[in-house]
């Protein structure tokens, strides 16, 4: 079972395979792994075989996929029939996965409410109201950022991304200063980045406000963000009887939709996501930071009469959140 192991333990198994070269007939050592989505390696199964999305000197004509599902089966179909009817008989997202063979839907998956059908769209021009962030998780290893509008029912888009790994600082600066095609009403980051660097004496967050690009700090709290993306991704049906969400994805975000629905749950905390692959959680982390900003909703002009705008600061740090107030 391909998905149980890790994408360390698969390398590890493609080093012995290999020919001596002794033979006489010409042969070419191959491997042949049978799988369901789920799993530890899910991950790497799904981008090898089904997204074919290849990394360094990994060649597409080395990997081939057979999708083969149990109606394709006649013996089991004609001697194991109950074992269908118990696949038939799952809950509807595990059914998804074991019975039609879906990999955006597996057993452990932490955001199951994720349909590509709902929450990916076509590229649109972005209205000019529309208030517009910028999230990201940044480190040495990766800089994952998007770009996401507010529409005036509050519902977000995140409508382009940044992600690529090696920049320092002002490098990363300036990629994101690149990507801005309109004013930003906020820069929103994770914490740590507020740390100071014992080289410098200053932290990440001071670098980035040198570089022009001033920061927000994002609440840290990875169940409630999580929970929280969760319901900003529920489907829901709409007033047209349609189905819809609160947090939409432009299709040029390719490797948050890569990672969104491939994030499990934490084995030891089933509340928390798995931390890894660690190369999943980049994108997902980036995200949780917007959430947890807890934008200001859109109020309608009639409403505005009877509200004020407020500020609370905290005495901890820099960070505020804006809500309205009655008077």
């Amino acid at each position: 079972e391909a998905t149980q192991f890790t994408e360390f333990q698969f390398l590890t198994l493609t080093e012995c395979n290999r020919s001596s070269g002794l033979c006489k007939e010409k042969f070419s050592p191959r491997m042949y792994f049978t799988c369901n989505p789920g799993g530890v390696g899910h991950s790497w199964v799904k981008r090898l075989f089904i997204d074919k999305n290849y990394k360094k000197t990994e060649n597409k004509d080395d990997y081939f996929f057979v999708k083969s599902l149990v109606y394709d089966n006649p013996y089991i179909l004609n001697n194991s029939p109950d074992y269908v009817r118990t696949l038939e008989n799952l809950p509807e997202d595990r059914k998804k996965a074991m019975l039609y063979g879906d990999w955006d839907i597996f057993s452990g998956q932490y955001f199951s409410e994720f349909n590509r059908d709902v929450h990916i769209v076509k590229p649109f021009d972005i209205p000019k109201n529309w208030r517009r962030y910028f999230t990201m998780d940044y480190g040495l290893d990766m800089l994952a950022g998007y770009f996401i509008a507010l529409d005036e029912q509050s519902r977000a888009y995140v409508y382009r991304e940044i992600y690529e790994s090696g920049l320092i600082i002002s490098e990363a600066v300036k990629r994101i200063q690149e990507n801005c095609d309109s004013e930003i009403y906020e820069y929103i980051a994770p914490p740590d980045m507020w740390n100071k660097r014992q080289e410098t004496g200053k932290s990440v967050a001071e670098i980035f406000s040198e570089n022009g690009v001033y920061l927000r700090k994002a609440n840290n709290n990875r169940v409630m963000g999580f929970y929280n993306l969760k319901e900003w991704l529920r489907v829901y049906t709409n007033e047209f009887g349609k189905k819809d969400s609160n947090l939409k994805i432009f299709d040029n975000c390719k490797n948050l939709i890569r990672c969104l629905p491939q994030i499990q749950y934490d084995p030891k905390n089933t509340n928390d996501v798995a931390k890894e692959p660690h190369e999943l959680t980049h994108s997902v982390d980036s995200l949780r930071y917007f959430i947890s900003g807890r934008p200001a909703p859109y109020i309608e002009e009639k409403q505005k009469k009877n509200v004020l705008p407020f500020e609370l600061r905290s005495e901890k740090d820099d960070s505020y959140e804006e809500g309205f107030m009655e008077w």
